[in-house]
């Protein structure tokens, strides 16, 4: 290869590489900002292919998209001077890349490390305002609401950054506080538990009673009916015999003798002892009588 050739090579790499250079491509994702010796020139680039001036010249490109960011989880105080651990997360996005660039230099660790820190300022400020009840369940969504409205306002103003959403991932207590409260807890169930057993217990001996106070009526209201039917049996009974009697004397007399012998006799080695003259035997003597 001839020097001439050479020459000319090295004139078309070095044209290349000032062209390459002096190009540059933004994505829609993005915007830019160029920069000269470290002073912003041309902000809020959009999307495209642009122009640069290599060696003087330099182009920042930053994400504009939606960004989540998680809090450290941080103890905060409530109104009643109450210790609860929140743990929050925030989204959002740069809507001003030259502020955002001008106050962080485009650094996303720095960026956030501001942005958690106005975010915990204005949640410590809205937790002290309120009971532990309202920060759990009572005013969580106004809260939420407030926080991100103001969080919004000072970072826009600050750092070129749109608070989109700020929400609460979880809201406890300190373990010993926690612990404490585990005990009461239990405590209340266990006293409420005993309350129930002992109106249970209760109920069952009301129960218990009524049902004996009702046996013992239906018992004495069935006695009662049977001594009635007894004595309407009996009634009947010795009705029937006075007539009987008043009919045939001596048959009756006879009638009631054999029962007498029936009940007398009733097993095969019964024995009794009696007079011969005795007015027992008196149809056994006399059987044609």
């Amino acid at each position: 290869m001839t020097p001439r050739m050479m020459q000319l090579l090295s004139i078309v790499f070095l044209g290349l590489s000032v062209l390459s250079s002096s190009v540059y491509t933004i994505r829609e994702s993005q915007r830019g900002v160029l920069v000269q010796f470290g002073e912003i020139i041309e902000s809020n680039i959009g999307a495209g292919i642009g122009l640069k001036v290599p060696f003087m010249h330099e182009i920042k490109k930053f994400d504009t998209r939606t960004q989540v960011t998680d809090s450290e989880r941080t103890e905060y105080l409530t109104q009643e001077n109450k210790f609860l651990i929140v743990d929050a997360y925030v989204l959002w996005k740069i809507i001003d890349v030259k502020k955002y660039y001008t106050v962080t230099g485009g650094d996303f660790k720095k960026a956030e490390i501001l942005l958690m820190t106005r975010v915990k300022d204005s949640l410590k400020n809205k937790v002290s305002e309120r009971t532990v009840q309202e920060v759990v369940a009572g005013q969580r969504d106004q809260m939420m609401q407030q926080l991100t409205t103001e969080a919004n306002q000072i970072s826009q103003k600050e750092f070129g950054i749109q608070v989109v959403d700020v929400r609460v991932k979880r809201v406890d207590f300190p373990e010993t506080i926690s612990e404490s409260i585990y005990n009461r807890m239990r405590t209340e169930r266990e006293r409420e538990a005993r309350e129930h057993r002992s109106q249970g217990n209760e109920l069952a001996e009301k129960i218990q009673a009524d049902a004996d106070r009702e046996q013992r009526v239906l018992l004495s209201d069935a006695y009662r009916q049977a001594e009635i039917l007894r004595g309407e049996g009996d009634a009947q009974a010795a009705a029937i015999s006075a007539a009987a009697f008043g009919k045939d004397a001596e048959f009756y007399r006879f009638y009631r003798s054999m029962q007498a012998y029936r009940q007398s006799f009733n097993k095969p080695n019964d024995v009794m002892v009696l007079k011969g003259d005795s007015e027992f035997l008196r149809y056994m003597r006399q059987p044609n009588k």
